[in-house]
């Protein structure tokens, strides 16, 4: 009986790549177990959604700029907090990618530094040396911009939970949930609508997935150009990561979420910022602090994203009016 010949193993690339930061490992380890925070931390990272979250194991979504587009993907995590090591295994690649799994280390040395090692294994389909080649050239560029950030971030002298930070908004929906949705989904006339927004360009070049790049002023008079890559799952949430923050942020990221309770509709407003402490006296003057930098950032954020809410909450309001008159 003729045997049926067994397919080759693929080729299973392995990547490494390591920066040695002037801060404790403890503190390196929280920041990349929190992936809440990636968003505002890494700048390839646009969004991070989790799926489910027990002891120490974590299913997520995410989307990230890969080669200059933004890829999505699910990812199972093991955290171990004793060893001070994570590690990742994608669920669902994005091909040509048909697995992708590796570890962060994160290894103590004298002097309170540490050494931090991001680890990649993968495979592609068909062995496509090309496929390989660019999916090797994404991990050299996003490992380095990652390891970079978490330096950065590490070494300014300040506690990271001081400078990476979320806050809320929420009011209540008189009308539906997916009206006031509508409004925030359909940024392109924000300027005519909204007072602190200047000038909008809105693309999409597919399906949930667009680019807003903006002009916005604040209450002081001071106008920023910000540009954000936004991710739309219609009517529930509608999350963004600026690419291009204020001088006063090193990383910015936020969602808009809409639901319907049971005291009624409502709509909330997260931000999550990292705070460029270099930026502090430039932008506040020579005395300001990092808790008025702190302060300054939550009141401004949040009285822009509360004013684009209130706008949200009117427009639901009158398709609420308008449906009633029709049905009348």
């Amino acid at each position: 009986m003729a045997r049926t010949a067994a397919l080759p193993s693929p080729t299973v690339h392995r990547s490494e790549h390591s920066v040695t930061v002037a801060a404790p490992a403890e503190t390196l380890y929280a920041l990349v177990a929190d992936v809440t925070r990636w968003p505002a931390v890494f700048e390839p990272t646009v969004h991070v959604r989790h799926l489910a979250r027990e002891g120490r194991t974590e299913r997520f979504e995410i989307w990230a700029e890969v080669n200059g587009e933004v890829a999505h993907w699910r990812s199972r995590r093991v955290l171990d907090p004793r060893r001070l090591y994570v590690s990742f295994r994608q669920e669902h690649s994005r091909p040509p990618v048909t697995s992708m799994s590796g570890g962060w280390l994160f290894r103590r040395l004298a002097d309170s530094r540490t050494e931090i090692v991001l680890r990649h294994r993968f495979t592609v389909a068909g062995d496509d040396p090309a496929a390989a080649a660019r999916i090797e050239e994404a991990l050299d560029r996003n490992s380095a911009r990652e390891l970079g950030a978490l330096a950065a971030l590490a070494e300014t002298g300040h506690p990271v939970d001081d400078l990476v930070f979320s806050f809320t908004d929420t009011i209540p929906l008189t009308g539906a949930a997916h009206d006031a949705y509508t409004f925030v989904e359909r940024a392109e006339r924000w300027a005519e609508l909204l007072p602190h927004v200047a000038r909008v360009t809105l693309t999409e070049p597919e399906p949930g997935l667009q680019w807003l790049e903006m002009d916005t002023v604040t209450a002081d008079g001071s106008a920023h150009t910000t540009r954000s890559a936004r991710i739309c799952r219609a009517p529930e949430w509608i999350a963004y990561k600026q690419q291009r923050t204020p001088r006063l942020l090193s990383g910015h990221s936020g969602e808009w979420t809409f639901a319907q309770t049971p005291q009624g509709a409502v709509a909330t407003a997260r931000h999550t910022v990292a705070v460029d402490p270099t930026g502090i006296t430039e932008v506040l003057g020579p005395e300001a602090t990092l808790d008025d930098a702190r302060t300054y950032v939550r009141e401004a954020l949040g009285r822009n994203s509360l004013t684009t809410l209130r706008h949200a909450a009117g427009a639901s309001d009158a398709a609420e009016t308008a449906e009633a008159a029709e049905a009348g």
